[in-house]
This record gives structure tokens, sequence and C-alpha cells, in this order.
């Protein structure tokens, strides 16, 4: 084990042995934009084994403020593509796989059963849907974050019980809801989300307790005010009403 991970390995939660653990993990991170980008840099450089990066967009210009993997240089470069090499420049150790193509059913299947973790920095509710059911059929944890104009969300789906999944919590007459594109989005805002993202994975594969399980965290960054919000199971969802 590598000197870089001294930091953590100092951490009585952590140690060798959960360092280990997390070296031997993946994590199959959807959308590589404003909460993708903090979320897969925080996973690697704190050595999860491997990732599976997920978007089929290429880099913009309007991208670059938010969007931190990103340089000039790489406008027009595909964003899984100039992702993967930023970060095994910051850590070669990691192994990363690239899906540069929107996830049809079956792949979505394959790719969420082959990873131990699901983080959804989707900027779409068709995408967001499809993931969860992925997730719950497999009853992979999701990690699911969002962010739009100076606010940003976040809540864990473990999926390994009784609990609610995403599809509890909004449906399909939520699209008018929006993105960044149309609503605009003020660029740290992502970062945190994402940053908050990456770090309930590392605590998933660690095992630790947390608050955000089966609960949605708000926050109002113009105000600075966060809540915390209690989900529950609908009986009723049709994706996950009838897991037993």
């Amino acid at each position: 084990m590598t000197k870089r991970y001294a930091r953590q390995i100092a951490l009585a939660d952590v140690g060798a042995e959960g360092q280990a653990r997390l070296g031997r993990a993946s994590v199959l991170v959807v959308g590589l934009g404003g909460l993708g980008c903090p979320a897969a840099l925080f996973l690697a450089t704190s050595g999860m084994g491997r990732l599976v990066l997920n978007d089929f967009d290429r880099v913009d210009e309007t991208n670059l403020p938010r969007q931190i993997l990103y340089g000039p240089t790489d406008v027009g470069a595909l964003k899984v593509e100039a992702a993967k090499a930023r970060l095994l420049a910051l850590n070669p150790e990691v192994q990363i796989s690239c899906v540069a193509e929107r996830l049809e059913p079956a792949a979505l299947e394959a790719a969420v059963a082959s990873v131990d973790i699901v983080l959804d920095g989707s900027d779409n509710f068709t995408t967001r849907f499809a993931v969860n059911r992925a997730c719950v059929a497999h009853r992979k944890p999701l990690v699911s974050g969002a962010a739009v104009r100076i606010e940003g969300q976040i809540a864990v789906f473990p999926n390994s019980g009784d609990g609610p999944c995403y599809a509890c919590l909004y449906n399909d007459e939520d699209e008018w809801l929006g993105d960044c594109q149309g609503n605009g989005v003020l660029a740290p805002v992502p970062g945190v989300i994402g940053t908050l993202m990456a770090e309930e994975a590392l605590k998933l594969v660690l095992g630790w307790e947390s608050a955000l399980h089966n609960r949605l965290l708000l926050w109002d960054a113009k105000r600075g005010e966060w809540q915390n919000v209690a989900l529950r199971r609908d009986p009723d969802c049709e994706v996950c009403g009838s897991r037993r």
C-alpha cells in the first residue's frame, strides 16, 4: 500500500484494512458533469479501486466553470476520455473504464451489476429513473445528487431492505423541475454536492452509518441553510413496491 493514503490510514475508522477495502471496491459514475467531476476526482484520489465512467457528451466551453476535471484544451473531447486522463494523472493506481454512450436498459443493467455502488450525477429524470430501476433490481446502493440554480440536494438509497427508492421521491410529473442548462447554476454548488456524493460512497464501502441513508439533504447555498428530510417508501411505487 502506497504512502499516498497515509492520512486516511491514520484515521482509526479507516486504517490499513479500510484502505484495502476501498482498493477492492468499484463505483459506476453516471454523468461526468458538475456533480460527477468532483465525485470521480475524490473517489480516485481516495484510492477507490475501480471506476466506471459513463457520459456520452463532449466538453463545451460553458462546462469549464464547474466541471473541474476539464480545461480549455479539452473542449470538444469526450468527457469520459478527458476525465480518465485527468484522474490517471492524479492517481495512476486507480482502474478506470469508460462508457461513452447512453446506456440502454440491457447495458445499464450490466454496468450496475458489475459494480458495488452507483453514483448518479445525470441531468435528466429519464436517466435517473432508469438508473434507479437498475439499482433496485440488483440491490445496489445508489447515491443521487442534483444541483440547479443556487440549490443542491443529495440522497442515499441503500436498496438493501424495506427503504424507499428514488422513484418514491420523484415521478414523471417532476420533469418540470428542469436542469442547470435551462435554469443556470452557481459554479461551486454542484462541486459541494459532488464532493458529498464521493464521501457517501466511501462511507458505504467502509461500512459506516450515515444520516443520509434513506434521507434527502437539501442545501440552499444563497442562505447557507441545510434541511434533512426523512424519506418514506411508497407502498404503491412501481419500482420498489413489490420488492421483498
